[in-house]
């Protein structure tokens, strides 16, 4: 098997596990919190810099990143966001308006929202796609939560202010996160969590729309299907055909024009187009016919003009307010878990690297200023940053071109929109919204991890027939199981020698692999915690049990070693495939356990290449003592190697310290 202790072996040392020295507590305490919280070490440019005004300059480069881009801007850049700019305002103003609508706010300030915070965002944000607007689902949100304390038409001002405030703390929660540096927290919604909660969301919303599609005025506030569709079912006699018919018209035509551009890349224009399409339609049409006296509801006025201040209309003083503030985390989270994503994909596609503690203070900022300028929640959509995207955009001025296209709307052509069918803003809500509904990322998490279908059918069920934070709640919640799961019963398993190597692999996974005589060898693949020290304790008696068993069924040689391979394999100057990095009391004590075990059954308990916290851990408890250094080896081939030869010269039960190390007691 090539693992057997020869006389060139014998003649070497073995590497013996070092243990770091120690260091000031206040020295180890500030090495780990740099690590968490600046592990891309975002300063370390400026430590190079010999001047101080240099030091300045890159100092706001970094938290002004327009600084640092614009003195490279070119005249065949701004072509390119000319055009992608104009693009997605042709897909902003009816979004807008739709989204707003979705959040029970008047349609115009969802023009002011695709106004003031995309030009904050164009000056703070670090990627070139992201396309800044209101989203559907943080609109869902809004309505559904504040609607609950609040009644947008019976009291129309107080829930205006209550969705300024929210959108106030969505926004300092959003960059507070980016300042302390902890955006890992949003990496707690996972891909399986975003993809279940977002198609749950995108199914809600859809079903919201029957209410603009068939023309009813009374409608449930309550998001989950049942009440939902009891909603629709009991007023089949207010049903308005002549909406009906609309509506599924300018349905089938997004849903027409989406088809052909995904089928055509290079004809995505007529997709980006089709909803502002559908608004002048729509608009002509009914001021034809008249429809708006046959049932078909219309916008009505919008008042023209710029965003007013909403500083004022922030209501801290109200018996509210800790709803507002409940709201505005919840959907500062989803808005910023969607933004992130939706700028590192795109990112990804342009090889480029965004910072997302830097995103998190863009998203907040541009938040909070447009809670001041009468604007509600803002992220960096997906549809419309695929539009930016595909139109070509090169920078973030795309945004501003936007912004400035939303601009001349608000202040010239808002009272073209007076006959805009409510219908059509429906139509274009839901055409975006079956977008959303990724059943084949569902089919793919089904194919590859049965537990992350799990976590996505809870949220989207919970969202389905619950609320969305009903959803939210239970997708998280399952995460947070499964990943407690993984802690408290980590995989141990038995490793053995790829033949004519001295490689050491799971024997599970390689059948090919060989055990050793008289040795067994265990991996762990976690950290040692008081979660999961019991577990192991009782796993690795039940692991000596079974192999002890089956030598004495074999008639073999019986066990004498058990090797704990603790290790993190070194290849091409690299380690990688860490197993236990690191190790807290209990597990120290479960390992003395596991000594006392191994001595009463007359074994010897051998450990491989512990990591440094490990290492340093044991020996501060003096476990290293108990168990004697020269049982401790860099790496398993060599415990192998050492037991192979004490198997084959010695009693195992009565080893010297020279004769562990290989060499002859009398050198």
């Amino acid at each position: 098997m090539g693992t057997a202790f020869d006389d060139t072996s014998r003649s070497r040392q073995p590497h013996r596990v070092a243990i770091p020295p120690a260091k000031p507590f206040l020295q180890t305490l500030k090495s780990n919190l740099k690590e968490t919280l600046f592990p891309d070490d975002p300063f370390r440019e400026l430590k190079k810099q010999p001047s101080a005004s240099r030091k300045l300059l890159l100092g706001l480069q970094y938290f002004i990143p327009i600084l640092e881009w614009a003195p490279r801007y070119t005249f065949a850049f701004f072509r390119a966001d000319l055009v992608a700019g104009i693009t997605i305002a042709s897909l902003a103003v009816p979004q807008g308006i739709s989204y707003a609508q979705l959040a029970s706010l008047p349609p115009i300030v969802g023009l002011y929202s695709s106004f003031v915070p995309p030009l904050v965002y164009a000056m703070l944000g670090s990627s070139r796609d992201v396309a800044v607007g209101t989203v559907a689902v943080a609109s869902l949100l809004i309505s559904t939560m504040l609607g609950k304390e609040v009644s947008p038409v019976e009291n129309p001002k107080l829930y205006f202010q209550l969705a300024v405030t929210a959108t106030f703390f969505a926004g300092v929660f959003e960059a507070s996160l980016g300042f302390l540096r902890l955006g890992f927290i949003v990496d707690f919604l996972s891909h399986a969590t975003i993809v279940g909660f977002m198609s749950g969301a995108a199914t809600v919303v859809c079903l919201q729309q029957l209410k603009g599609i068939l023309g009813l005025v009374h409608f449930t506030h309550e998001t989950d299907i049942v009440s939902v569709m009891r909603s629709i079912f009991t007023q089949t006699h207010q049903w308005r055909w002549e909406s009906g018919i609309l509506g599924c018209c300018f349905l089938f035509f997004l849903l027409t024009t989406r088809y052909f551009s995904k089928r055509k890349s290079y004809f995505f224009w007529i997709n980006a187009m089709a909803p502002l399409t559908s608004v002048v339609l729509g608009s002509v049409l009914v001021y034809f016919t008249h429809a708006e006296k046959h049932g078909v509801q219309v916008i009505g006025n919008l008042k023209k003009g710029l965003n007013p201040l909403s500083i004022t209309d922030l209501a801290f003083g109200s018996p509210h307010l800790m709803v507002a503030i409940k709201t505005g985390i919840i959907t500062g989270i989803i808005a910023l878990a969607e933004g992130v994503a939706v700028g590192r994909s795109f990112a990804q596609y342009k090889n480029y690297h965004i910072d997302g503690n830097k995103e998190m203070i863009a998203f907040g900022t541009m938040n909070i200023v447009g809670s001041l300028t009468s604007c509600y929640l803002t992220s960096g959509p997906f549809s419309r940053t695929a539009v930016n995207y595909n139109a070509g955009c090169k920078t973030a001025v795309s945004n501003i071109v936007m912004a400035v296209a939303v601009m001349f709307t608000l202040l010239f052509l808002t009272p073209l929109f007076h006959y805009t069918p409510l219908v059509v803003l429906s139509s274009i809500i839901m055409a975006a919204m079956l977008g959303l509904i990724d059943y084949e990322a569902a089919f793919h998490l089904w194919k590859v991890d049965k537990y992350d279908f799990a976590v996505c059918l809870g949220a989207y069920v919970g969202v389905v027939f619950g609320s969305v934070e009903t959803g939210l709640v239970i997708a998280v919640a399952i995460s947070l199981v499964r990943m407690l799961l993984f802690l408290a019963r980590p995989k141990t398993g038995l490793l053995g020698n790829i033949p004519n190597s001295m490689i050491y692999r799971s024997m599970d996974q390689y059948p090919n692999a060989e055990s050793v005589p008289g040795v067994m060898i265990l991996q762990i693949d976690a950290p040692v915690y008081f979660a999961n020290a019991n577990y192991l304790r009782e796993r690795i008696s039940r692991w000596i049990d079974e192999e002890e068993d089956k030598l004495k069924s074999r008639g073999g040689s019986s066990l004498q070693f058990v090797i704990l391979d603790m290790t993190c394999e070194f290849i091409k100057n690299h380690y990688i495939s860490l197993a236990i990095g690191n190790i807290d009391t209990s597990g120290i004590s479960m390992l003395e356990e596991v000594k006392k075990n191994t001595d009463r059954k007359e074994l010897k308990l051998v450990l491989a290449n512990p990591r440094s916290e490990v290492i340093k851990k044991l020996d501060k408890s003096q476990f290293i003592k108990t168990i004697g250094q020269e049982w401790i080896y860099l790496t398993v081939a060599e415990a192998v190697a050492a037991c192979n030869y004490m198997l084959h010269t010695c009693n195992p039960k009565h080893v010297t310290t020279a004769e562990a190390n290989g060499q002859d007691s009398n050198v």
